[in-house]
């Protein structure tokens, strides 16, 4: 993309030609001296380069990182909030910069990131601001002279790895609630989209101590391994395809530190028959509330790609819902009427269409879509895909596996028992979405639904003091809510006595412990074995290490090793 792409839109180019790495507070370039070109999902052209850092620089970071712990770990919290409510108050400043620079990176719809994402990330940093000063310890009161004093404490540094569908929302998720906490960070971005927060960093760099937050640059295997294998981070978050996730899970294993995971989806979407009751506001909310599949093109962990219709009324909904997915308005990222943008990448383009194939193959019926759009001018080399709806069964690959694209599976319920077999019936459970006019089934629904969100009556809404996480293969730990703190903290107890008391008096053993140190226990040992191990013996006869009577006094002790009759 050139500087004339963005003449219509009265901002700056936001990108530089070339980039280094944000490390200790500098802009350091990586050690290998390797970079790569960054391509824009709108014209298929490169427009910056990205340092291809490797295992160096992540040591590098983490030298930072470790460097910056204490000090920052040491921050009021007061502080902490304080630097976080003026990140948010920069970035909201810089608004139209930040989402420009994230539809380039993404391809995702200016409306998109003008609207949702960057307002949603700016929220995230004040909603933790206020969670971190409002967050208090406890105190227990054990007895009279006794308390046990429970602190929250950072876990120091941790790693951050960035999917590519939201790259600053999910950079700020993570990074928000790990800076309140008191933690510092090293941060890879992904390699599809890893220029956008750079641009962020530009903006903020000033606003945090050197070494606090660091963003490394790089290849998964290259930058992310060592990164998540490292013996130097206390915590490992990421999010992304679930296979890279039993990886990045077996690294943390091998050095037993804490993990969140948010991973894939197959979100079911259903609908019953009392969404058709009536033609008003509700339904036709119900009806966005389907399109909401090719949201992001698509490309959402929570993408609402298997709906489930009540058979009643499947051939009249479908009619109106076909209607509602054709007027969605695909062309250039940059042009706020635009409402789905570009696939993230090439390489997810040809997934999409692979599955598409199979999907045709499986005899799934394409009833709208189902192949690239291709745009003419400076689009005709992007990566565009048409909003796509099969109907099938949820047996299919279509319906089991996640595709990450604008394509979406129908099929058919004949009652509430089947709607809750067909919804469950996946590997995953991240997300899912009810759709009715009753609120007792709604909740009852919610509650039956093995996700760990449930949309009723609304889909793809994210707030921050909303818990976001996954059941099943989708993951483990949560997102967003105040709960976060506690993922990126570590409980510390004090135990105090305030009794000037020895230490015994105020043991409620006392009296048992001075009572068995004071007895005598009297061990009498018979001068001839007992008759069940004399078959082989007179009584007349000696034996070898015949015992002799004799008395000993035993102090006993909870600290003493468990002994024989002679506390040997």
């Amino acid at each position: 993309m050139n500087h004339a792409d963005m003449q219509f839109l009265d901002v700056e180019f936001p990108y530089a030609r070339q980039y280094a790495n944000f490390i200790g507070g500098q802009w350091i370039a990586p050690v290998r001296g390797e970079y790569f070109d960054n391509v824009s999902p709108i014209t298929g052209e490169a427009f910056t380069s990205i340092p291809r850092s490797t295992e160096e620089d992540i040591e590098l970071a983490l030298d930072a990182a470790h460097r910056a712990r204490k000090a920052w770990a040491d921050t009021a919290p007061a502080v902490r909030a304080t630097i976080l409510n003026r990140i948010a108050d920069r970035m909201e400043q810089n608004l139209s910069r930040i989402a420009f620079a994230e539809s380039i990176d993404n391809g995702k719809p200016i409306r998109e990131t003008l609207a949702a994402d960057i307002p949603l990330a700016i929220d995230h940093f004040r909603y933790f601001a206020g969670c971190i000063r409002a967050q208090e310890g406890t105190l227990s009161e054990i007895d009279a002279d006794t308390v046990a004093y429970h602190f929250h404490e950072p876990l120091g540094v941790v790693g951050q790895i960035i999917p590519w569908n939201f790259p600053i929302l999910m950079a700020v998720w993570k990074v928000a609630p790990a800076l309140a906490a008191g933690n510092c960070i090293v941060l890879k971005p992904a390699e599809q989209t890893p220029a956008s927060i750079l641009v962020l960093m530009e903006l903020i760099q000033d606003l945090l101590p050197p070494g606090v937050l660091n963003v490394v640059n790089g290849f998964g295997l290259e930058a992310g391994k060592p990164l998540a294998s490292s013996k130097r981070i206390a915590k490992i978050a990421f999010t992304g395809e679930t296979s890279t996730g039993r990886l990045i899970m077996q690294y943390a294993s091998q050095n037993i530190i804490p993990v969140t995971l948010e991973l894939g989806g197959k979100s079911p979407n259903i609908f019953f028959a009392d969404v058709m009751d009536r033609d008003d506001g509700y339904f036709d909310k119900a009806l966005e509330g389907f399109a909401m599949f090719a949201l992001n093109q698509g490309e959402v962990c929570t993408c609402p790609s298997r709906v489930l219709i009540d058979e009643k009324i499947y051939d009249r909904f479908m009619e109106r819902a076909l209607k509602r997915v054709a007027a969605i308005r695909q062309g250039h990222p940059l042009d706020t009427q635009t409402m789905i943008g570009a696939q993230a990448s090439q390489e997810q383009l040809e997934k999409i269409l692979s599955y598409v194939d199979l999907g045709k193959q499986e005899g799934a019926e394409c009833l709208i879509g189902g192949e690239r759009n291709t745009l003419g001018g400076e689009l005709s080399k992007g990566y565009y895909m048409k909003p796509t709806v099969f109907r099938g069964h949820n047996k299919m690959r279509i319906f089991q596996e996640e595709i990450f694209g604008p394509v979406v599976s129908v099929t058919t319920f004949k009652n509430e028992e089947e709607a809750l077999e067909i919804a469950n019936d996946t590997l995953y459970g991240l997300g899912a979405g009810v759709w009715t006019r009753d609120g007792t089934r709604a909740y009852r629904f919610g509650r039956q639904i093995q996700a760990g969100r449930v949309w009723t009556n609304c889909y793809h809404a994210y707030p921050a003091h909303a818990a976001f996480g996954g059941y099943k293969q989708s993951g483990i730990g949560r997102e967003t809510h105040k709960m976060m703190l506690d993922h990126y903290q570590q409980t510390k107890n004090l135990l105090v006595s305030y009794s000037e008391q020895p230490l015994v008096s105020s043991n409620p053993l006392r009296t048992d412990l001075e009572r068995c140190e004071t007895r005598s226990r009297q061990v009498v040992f018979p001068s001839r074995p007992h008759p069940r191990f004399n078959s082989t013996h007179s009584a007349n006869q000696p034996i070898r290490h015949a015992a002799r009577p004799y008395r000993e006094t035993v102090r006993w002790s909870p600290y003493r090793a468990r002994t024989n009759d002679r506390g040997h």
